[in-house]
């Protein structure tokens, strides 16, 4: 676990990966699960820090810490497609009406 400072911020600018997030602030966690989900324990870690920003302004260490244990046990106790992070199944869950006519060429008949 790494010995936090007033500029943590600065020093996340280098972390790349889940792994490295979660290394850097010492969570424990299953490879396998951060493997399958790590792109969407991410964003929702990042959504997570959006949402205390606009309720309670910039987090602290012990905040970004815990919102990110948070992120990652979301994927722990469900699945991406259930939690519907990212966009794609956002908009799966809901249904698409296309008319016959928007798929028509103007000008051109079938």
């Amino acid at each position: 676990m790494n010995a936090h400072t007033d500029d943590f911020v600065a020093e996340l600018t280098g972390l790349e990966s889940a792994e490295d997030f979660l290394d850097y602030f010492g969570i424990d966690y299953r490879p396998a699960i951060v493997e399958v989900n790590r792109l969407h324990i991410l964003k929702r870690f990042h959504d997570y820090l959006e949402a205390h920003r606009q309720r309670s302004g910039e987090p602290g260490y012990a905040e970004y810490r815990a919102l990110l244990v948070r992120a990652y046990e979301d994927f722990v106790h469900s699945d991406a497609y259930t939690e519907k992070v990212m966009r794609v199944h956002q908009k799966a869950a809901g249904i698409a009406r296309v008319s016959i006519a928007s798929l028509i060429r103007k000008g051109r008949q079938p």
